[in-house]
């Protein structure tokens, strides 16, 4: 073998060990802190006050993990805010993705005068914090008059679903510019030519939206619900705006969870795990339901081009 194919097996090993190095250390940085918190929920009384052990337990039980779970579950109130999150997430996801794909459908697909302009401010409301516009949000919900229609002072829908529908629906949620954007830039790299044919065959706009172009469309559809969903999850600056900090939803309970077991009324060791084993309960709908549809979210992430 010549001296240049060694040296040519050389680089390609070399680089291949590099590019594997990198990927298998950024996945252990991303994926570290649900594994230590994972690890840290399934610690014993004993194991909190052992030297000897850093996060692997050494008096692994079950039945003594599923009651510290339990427990946990009933300070949180587990199931009564898990099923509330659940169906306030699928509402506004939902209504979410019907919005943001009508309004990404027509950026695409209808050419009017202000089409760029009016999609400038929607990539615009991209890199608007929601801190800048609370009080004019809370104002607008705490006196709502539907723009004028209705008789002052209007109705108050600070503490119901309202005001998340409202804004869901009408493509000014939180972070609906990005998934309208998602939306548009996938029917716009659509062949037009399977819109022609369906008018051809006599269909109108509608039914060629809705037969032709959200079939082609699932993969994506499926990623904007993910993200919507995950992020709704997960949020606790809109939902302390809109509802009141005594609903029973999950983040509520896990912040009023942390600060009952705070450090200075318990031992720093014993409120870590509390708070930890909270956290993996919060979390654990999300890993689920990811662990289900990853082949799909994967697949409409490739399709979006969506990087970084």
């Amino acid at each position: 073998m010549s001296s240049r194919a060694v040296f040519t097996k050389l680089r390609s090993f070399t680089w291949s060990f590099v590019r594997g190095t990198l990927i298998w250390g950024t996945s252990l940085i991303i994926v570290y802190p649900v594994i230590f918190k994972v690890l840290v929920s399934f610690m014993s009384e004993t194991d909190l006050f052992d030297p000897q052990v850093n996060l692997l337990t050494r008096n692994f039980s079950i039945a003594r993990i599923a009651r510290s779970y339990m427990a946990v579950a009933n300070t949180m109130q587990y199931m009564e805010a898990f099923l509330n999150s659940l169906g306030l997430c699928l509402l506004v996801s939902g209504c979410t993705l019907i919005s943001s794909t009508l309004i990404g459908y027509g950026f695409a697909r209808f050419n009017f005068k202000i089409n760029s302009l009016l999609f400038a401010f929607v990539v615009l409301t991209l890199v608007v914090p929601p801190q800048m516009n609370m009080i004019p949000l809370f104002l607008n919900f705490r006196f709502f008059d539907f723009y004028g229609l209705l008789s002052k002072p209007g109705f108050n829908l600070i503490g119901t679903v309202w005001p998340f529908l409202f804004t869901s629906l009408t493509g000014t949620g939180y972070r609906n510019g990005l998934f309208i954007y998602i939306m548009r830039q996938h029917f716009a790299g659509m062949p037009k030519s399977l819109e022609e044919a369906a008018y051809i065959d006599g269909a109108g706009a509608l039914k060629t939206f809705i037969k032709i172009m959200l079939p082609g469309a699932i993969p994506v559809l499926i990623v904007v619900f993910l993200f919507s969903f995950v992020w709704q999850w997960n949020d606790t600056f809109l939902t302390s705006l809109y509802m009141r900090d005594t609903s029973t939803l999950l983040p509520f309970t896990l912040n009023r969870l942390v600060n009952e077991f705070d450090f200075d009324n318990f031992d720093k060791l014993y409120a870590t795990v509390v708070r930890n084993t909270g956290m993996v309960l919060f979390l654990a709908p999300l890993l689920i339901m990811y662990g289900f549809l990853q082949r799909y979210f994967v697949e409409g992430i490739e399709r979006t081009g969506i990087v970084g």
